[in-house]
């Protein structure tokens, strides 16, 4: 795990990959609970007998399932110390490349991409990309915004 400990290590790491996550294996289960408190009840995710009839075959995750687990798998890769507070402040950018297949395993790489002065502070990018065991293109990449208080 990447340990980075104020402004000054922050902006020495710019352009660095943090580190990857462990894998994450997606169950239908898991995505039959995401469906259930988004309310995202859509077929292509819940209803595996009629996915089967897609060009996928079979149900995939939701694309807001796959960018919720930046979190999980940020706090698996790098922790960011020195500072008041932090929170998230949303995304630069948000891409879907691929669908991400119930069954397969997925894990994160974070990058750190830039880190820029705001009032009280610095706003950092980190380039999260989303890949699945054995397959080149990525489920998701995401540039996920972060706002550190001094």
């Amino acid at each position: 795990m990447a340990t980075l400990n104020g402004v000054d290590e922050l902006k020495a790491a710019v352009g660095t990959e943090l580190g990857v996550s462990e894998w994450y294996e997606v169950t239908q289960e898991t995505i039959n609970q995401f469906a259930e408190v988004t309310g995202d009840h859509q077929w292509i995710h819940v209803d595996p007998e009629k996915a089967k009839e897609t060009p996928f075959g079979g149900t995939i995750a939701h694309g807001l399932f796959t960018l919720s687990l930046g979190p999980k798998f940020t706090y698996e890769v790098m922790s960011v110390e020195g500072f008041v507070f932090a929170v998230n402040y949303g995304y630069q950018k948000v891409r879907f490349p691929a669908p991400l297949m119930v069954g397969a395993k997925v894990r994160m790489r974070a990058l750190l991409s830039s880190v820029e002065d705001v009032p009280g502070g610095v706003q950092m990018m980190v380039t999260q990309t989303f890949e699945t065991e054995g397959n080149e293109k990525p489920v998701c990449v995401a540039e996920s915004l972060a706002r550190m208080f001094t």
